[in-house]
């Protein structure tokens, strides 16, 4: 059985109600990475463990402001980790969770 089908299994037969706590954190790290760039920057991190931003720019083939802004937010929210090096900044995963969410949702042929 794969993480996805688990995960499911466990959410069909649940027979109290939802820890609200827990539903708002997930829901906060989802919109989080709710976003096609972002979600990339999670693969590319998770593949090569840390990465500057014109590394990240040139794989994502995208302009440096927006993916600042995409990487301030996703550090803003607890997901990645920002490492300084002279002028260069480097990002790593500091959620490392966020891999087995994004696995789970390939897995169920979501994307």
């Amino acid at each position: 059985m794969n993480t996805c089908s688990y995960l499911c299994n466990k959410i069909e037969h649940m027979n109290e109600q939802p820890d609200i706590i827990k539903m708002n954190e997930a829901a906060y790290t989802l919109k989080a990475i709710s976003n096609g760039t972002r979600l990339c920057v999670i693969s590319l991190l998770s593949e090569k463990e840390e990465m500057n931003v014109s590394e990240l720019g040139e794989q994502l083939q995208c302009e440096q402001s927006l993916l600042s802004h995409h990487l301030t937010d996703m550090r803003a929210r607890g997901i990645l980790n920002c490492r300084r090096d002279g002028k260069n900044c480097y990002y790593s995963l500091k959620n490392k969770q966020i891999v087995q969410i994004i696995h789970c949702i390939q897995t169920c042929n979501c994307i």
